[in-house]
């Protein structure tokens, strides 16, 4: 961005939109975007306190990723997109549970009359496939593109118009009409390519440790405000991305994103002290870029701990399963535990990602007959580890209740100001209380 050595603001001129309903929103004025550093050539130096700080919630993040329980996240992760996109919706009546979604998904694969969902439950289950797909390309994409977050924005909003990079100028929060009692007011139009290049080039490389890179790559998405809409759900979407391209984590295994959705004070009075302004080695600019971080990681060892929570629970219901099984076997008089590469003990340690299968879905999913996936599902029925459910006309759908249980109160304490809802109630909409 040659001629803007320093972040900064510019006067520009807006003249009144004549199209606005009230007589009083159609106002002439100056106002003030902001005209943030690009980042390549930025120096940042992370302070003392913040770099030990990132090491030691960089360790917990691998320990958690790595660690015995990591195989059921891949399940959770799924299913805290479908939070992230309802959190993230404006359409009202998107409330829909874990269940209901998994059916919606469900459905999609297998076509036919599957029955049991609303179809707003659709609309969030397509939504999520979407954002699983564009993000798994960005994630594994040789060289990320400013193309490629495009794309990530029409699969967020599909149908949005206009889409790509905007042409106009945005801004958050005031009149919707004009931007002269704007919170906050990003570039011009004019500045984005630049802008987007060097994000882009900065995800591309290795200058900062991952935590630090996904932290910074989100504030200056944010302040960039790209597009027209679905800023907020890309800017998210890209700490995910940041942090699987530099193999921290695989694939959206930690909510990161909906602690700062819970945190949203905290969070824009992070994203203003971000906003410097002057030289970049300035004091103001050290501690502004350094306080933003320190709540960033913060965000990420909440994150971590109530993932570590759900990994910790799911592991005990899986030795309540255990019980459960050896019970009912001793009951029928035969071996109190199955052999650890049968299709019950196989699709036991399946269930946390799919929570939801027939016995046409478990044949395909262990590659095993279908008596012999039958017998499976069956078995896990009596045993009371699966619930029975007609999915449809001549189709018995086996759900584990259980790990939709769990990734509600996992939901709900993401919703709490506490991480914990004895202590503090949903602060957004949340499913029920099973």
């Amino acid at each position: 961005m040659k001629g803007n050595p320093v972040a900064s603001t510019m006067d520009s001129s807006w003249e009144p939109s004549f199209g606005a309903p009230l007589a009083r929103e159609c106002r002439a004025g100056t106002f003030h975007p902001y005209l943030p550093d690009p980042l390549l050539s930025r120096p940042i130096v992370a302070d003392a306190q913040l770099a030990a700080k990132a090491a030691v919630v960089e360790t917990a993040v691998r320990s958690l990723v790595t660690g015995p329980g990591a195989r059921g996240l891949e399940g959770l992760a799924r299913f805290l997109l479908r939070s992230e996109a309802i959190a993230s919706s404006r359409i009202e009546g998107l409330q829909v549970s874990p269940q209901q979604v998994a059916l919606a998904e469900f459905a999609q694969v297998e076509g036919g009359s599957v029955r049991g969902f609303p179809q707003n439950a659709k609309l969030v289950a397509n939504n999520i496939t979407a954002l699983r797909h564009a993000g798994a390309e960005l994630a594994t994409a040789p060289a990320l593109t400013v193309c490629g977050l495009e794309a990530l924005q029409r699969a967020l909003l599909p149908g949005h118009r206009p889409a790509g990079l905007r042409t106009t100028q945005n801004w958050v929060g005031g009149s919707r009409w004009h931007p002269l009692d704007a919170e906050f007011v990003p570039p011009p139009a004019t500045h984005l390519d630049p802008l987007m290049a060097d994000i882009v080039d900065y995800m591309n490389g290795a200058v900062h440790a991952p935590l630090i890179q996904a932290g910074l790559v989100h504030a200056q998405f944010e302040t960039i405000h790209p597009f027209t809409d679905g800023n907020g759900r890309v800017g998210r979407a890209l700490i995910h991305t940041v942090l699987t391209r530099r193999g921290l984590v695989h694939g959206a295994v930690l909510p990161v994103s909906l602690v700062l959705l819970t945190r949203s004070d905290a969070y824009v009075q992070g994203l203003t002290a971000y906003r410097y302004l002057g030289a970049p080695d300035s004091d103001i600019a050290q501690t502004g870029v350094n306080e933003w971080l320190t709540l960033f990681l913060d965000s990420v060892q909440i994150a971590t701990e109530q993932v570590g929570q759900f990994a910790a629970d799911l592991e005990d219901l899986r030795g309540q399963w255990d019980q459960r099984i050896m019970e009912r076997r001793q009951a029928r008089g035969v071996r109190d535990r199955p052999r650890a590469d049968s299709a019950v003990a196989r699709l036991l340690a399946w269930l946390p990602e799919a929570s939801l299968v027939t016995a046409r879905t478990a044949q395909r999913l262990l590659e095993v007959s279908f008596p012999a996936a039958r017998s499976a599902v069956e078995e896990l029925a009596d045993a009371r580890i699966l619930t029975r459910k007609q999915v449809e006309k001549g189709t018995t759908g086996y759900l584990a209740r259980e790990v939709f249980d769990l990734l509600t109160f996992t939901e709900r304490r993401l919703a709490s100001t506490r991480w914990d809802t004895r202590r503090s109630a949903p602060a957004r909409p949340v499913p029920a209380r099973p």
